[in-house]
């Protein structure tokens, strides 16, 4: 997982370019081939919806399942339940609660709350809330996964990025960036870091971390 140079204040600036870099050194040594992976053309695939029950408010046309996954090629949800106005995938947001969870071609979002946008028939972002919301991807030649955390994160499919905000953290299993806002690339395993002067976040803070096998 490389790293892109973020935003930086003047102070400073020095040991956090050296830190970046060296992050970016070893993020980059760590990462596989499995996140070069292109989303696939989900056009032409179908939306499938099932549900252990469901209820239907027809003044209002909203629906309600329980126990529901939804599935549209490699992309599929998994909740507690989903509510929607109108079963039409063409243009709508989803609710989903309790036990959210997004599986992606090499990883997966986890929450208690989703919206799921639908547009021209397709799944085209996700938005997960959490204490915190959490994000994981597999990495080819390598067992520890891509994790991240923070209080909202959003997964836009066509691009294939991942956006963390609030509190928002980023870790290789070894090294870690904290930030405002970071942005990671599933397709090429790249995040940027982002912070905003006098938000009070403290800036972009990163933790590299000594190899095990390195002698002391």
């Amino acid at each position: 997982m490389d790293v892109l140079y973020p935003e930086r204040r003047m102070i400073g600036c020095r040991v956090v370019c050296f830190l970046v870099a060296t992050a970016a050194a070893s993020f980059a040594v760590a990462a596989g081939t499995d996140g070069n992976k292109k989303p696939i053309n989900r056009r032409d695939a179908a939306i499938t919806l099932d549900a252990a029950s469901s209820e239907v408010d027809y003044p209002s046309n909203k629906y309600l399942f329980r126990s529901v996954t939804i599935r549209q090629g490699d992309l599929r949800v998994v909740a507690n339940e989903a509510r929607a106005t109108g079963t039409d995938f063409d243009n709508a947001t989803w609710e989903f609660k309790g036990k959210v969870e997004i599986t992606m071609p090499t990883g997966r979002l986890r929450s208690d709350l989703a919206h799921v946008e639908f547009r021209n028939n397709t799944i085209a972002s996700v938005r997960i809330v959490g204490q915190p919301a959490e994000f994981e991807q597999r990495r080819a030649n390598n067992p520890e996964p891509a994790r991240g955390r923070a209080g909202s994160i959003n997964y836009d499919v066509a691009t294939n990025l991942v956006r963390l905000t609030t509190n928002a953290w980023l870790s290789d299993g070894r090294n870690e960036i904290q930030s405002t806002e970071l942005v990671y690339s599933l397709t090429d395993q790249k995040v940027r870091a982002q912070s905003k002067p006098g938000d009070g976040s403290g800036g972009i803070r990163i933790t590299i971390r000594p190899s095990s096998g390195r002698q002391p």
